[in-house]
């Protein structure tokens, strides 16, 4: 009983002593419900066209939710299906 007690307390010890490290994120995040597009991308690429783009891999349409207008925030979006009425699916750029 006292190795496993040992055992339990060198572990939470090694844990303990790892220091504390911040996941790292992508500048641009999605998956087919939408996505974030990290507001210091968003200064150096169009980030509507990006959202376009990424949405209309899916066959919907991007639509923006929030802006987080300084640097660390996100721009996020969300991908919706084509509205009824609409005659083609949504247009995809290739360049």
């Amino acid at each position: 009983m006292r190795i496993i007690a040992a055992a339990g307390l060198l572990a939470l010890g090694m844990m303990a002593s790892q220091s504390a490290r911040a996941d790292i994120v992508p500048p641009f995040k999605g998956n087919d419900t939408g996505g974030i597009i990290a507001y210091s991308m968003a200064a150096q690429v169009d980030a509507r066209q990006v959202a376009v783009d990424h949405c209309a891999r899916y066959g919907k349409v991007a639509r923006f939710l929030a802006v987080q207008g300084y640097e660390g925030g996100y721009i996020s979006f969300a991908c919706r299906w084509v509205p009824y009425g609409a005659a083609d699916r949504p247009i995809r750029t290739l360049y």
